[in-house]
């Protein structure tokens, strides 16, 4: 537990910790957890809600949200299947309910008491530093041996003319909202935009997309391509390079103002989501008091997550140049507990990385892009895709859309791999092993997997690296000299 110090009469408590996380989301947990259960003298600041962003207003909504779409998506779709057709009638108010039943559902995992049990203390307040390694919260003065900084990223809404005087929604506030848009409008396509344009839409939204550049440059262009054709055909507009310059409210609802091919226009909806990116939480934490270092992007750190400071490190959406994903958070939680309280000598390796848009189907990406390997590895790349259309399993649920996309050394070492599909993150898992682990693709090809899944779609993709070398003229003429053989 905390070992607790008086001060003078008046003064505040002090805490002396062998740790002190300032963030009780999805990083400050982690390691929170991690370092109590090691037997750490652990405070946890937090000054909001427990579980953080991902908690209450990311993952596990969106995912509750996409969850209940697919299963109206599925009512108007049942055709195929032998099962007349309905359209559902959606009460939007119920599918809020359900949404915050998910989050209700996983909160105790992430409650105080939880981590009180843990031996953790918890103070529900706001940090800042005073001097390094000391800070305020709650009226109490903590002095730590080690700092974990993660206070994660909050929405970031683009300079747009009249926005601050328009109620719009963003990824924290959409899953409070009880009534369907009769007409979403979307500023941003990146994987929040995506996700919640297509939610919408089965729900019985009309949706508009606005994008001022391209769609998710970071993932596969031809698997992105494909993504937003399905969307189309649902009924989501998309338009690319389009600038919002305006927004305004009257009557009927928002009016954006754009300007598109030199062009400018109008765009009206009953409601807005400005889905835009996000930046690092930094504000009230008096940063420069404890020596560390920022840039635009925030807190920078090296490879083993330390800042500036001595024995202050920061993890997740906060650092600087990171990846913002819950999963990176709870992976730089693990490198920074060993490198605070343990031997340090972890770094963190992005290499196999993973990351998922989670329309229908799913987007997948572990690794490089066909580009970004082509440029490090020039000729010494392949190419392969499997359609989706060739898996058994997938045509007994009609889910048959989609391909996998690896690109490979010529060596057999497994470089990236891009996956549209059903269940797409599901089966990136493989992946992210083949490549963390340096497997090459004749292991991943070797493997015996059950029939009839998803899953074979991976062995058969390695397969199709071996083929040329298997049924090639010198594997003909080797079977036809054993085939004389007695």
């Amino acid at each position: 537990m905390t070992a607790a110090q008086p001060t003078g009469p008046g003064g505040p408590k002090v805490l002396k910790d062998d740790l002190c996380v300032i963030g009780g989301g999805s990083a400050g947990l982690s390691a929170g957890s991690t370092a109590a259960q090691l037997g750490m003298r652990v405070v946890l600041i937090e000054r909001g809600e427990m579980g953080g962003e991902c908690l209450n207003t990311g993952c596990g909504p969106s995912k509750a949200l996409l969850a209940a779409a697919r299963t109206a998506h599925a009512m108007r779709s049942a055709g195929g299947f032998g099962i007349e057709a309905v359209e559902p009638c959606v009460d939007f108010a119920a599918v809020h309910a359900h949404v915050h039943q998910v989050i209700a559902a996983v909160a105790p995992h992430d409650s105080v008491e939880r981590f009180e049990g843990l031996g953790a203390q918890v103070i529900r307040a706001e940090a800042r530093f005073v001097a390094p390694r000391v800070l305020m919260a709650g009226g109490q003065r903590i002095e730590a041996r080690r700092v974990i900084i993660a206070t994660g990223s909050a929405p970031v809404a683009p300079k747009i003319d009249g926005l601050d005087a328009v109620p719009y929604f963003t990824n924290e506030s959409i899953f409070d909202n009880r009534t369907l848009p009769a007409h979403l409008l979307i500023i941003g396509a990146g994987p929040i935009g995506l996700e919640m344009a297509q939610a919408h839409r089965r729900l019985g939204s009309q949706v508009t997309m606005l994008e001022r550049s391209k769609v998710m440059p970071h993932d596969d262009a031809g698997h992105v391509a494909e993504l937003l054709k399905i969307l189309a055909a649902e009924g989501v507009t998309i338009r690319q390079q389009v600038e919002v310059a305006s927004a305004r409210q009257d009557e009927p609802g928002i009016t954006l103002g754009v300007v598109e091919g030199g062009q400018r226009g109008e765009i009206r909806g009953s409601h807005l989501l400005v889905a835009t990116g996000r930046r690092p939480r930094l504000e009230a934490l008096d940063l420069d008091k404890a020596g560390v270092k920022t840039d635009a992007g925030g807190i920078v750190v090296d490879a083993k997550l330390r800042t500036s400071a001595r024995g202050v490190y920061a993890i997740g959406d906060v650092v600087a140049k990171s990846p913002q994903f819950t999963h990176v958070a709870g992976y730089h939680a693990g490198i920074a507990v060993q490198n605070a309280l343990l031997v340090p000598y972890a770094k963190t390796d992005y290499a196999s990385l993973p990351w998922v848009t989670y329309c229908d189907p799913e987007l997948a990406h572990v690794g490089m892009v066909e580009d970004e390997a082509r440029k490090q590895h020039r000729g010494d790349v392949r190419m392969l895709e499997v359609e989706l259309s060739g898996n058994d399993r997938a045509r007994t649920e009609r889910a048959a859309r989609g391909s996998i996309r690896l690109v490979a050394h010529r060596n057999g070492r497994v470089l990236g791999v891009s996956i549209l599909a059903a269940h797409a993150g599901e089966l990136a898992h493989a992946w992210v092993l083949a490549i963390g682990a340096g497997l090459k693709l004749k292991d991943v090809a070797r493997m015996i997997a059950p029939y009839p899944t998803l899953g074979e779609v991976n062995k058969a993709v390695a397969g199709e690296f071996y083929k040329p070398k298997l049924f090639g003229a010198l594997s003909r003429r080797v079977v036809a000299l054993f085939s004389h053989l007695p």
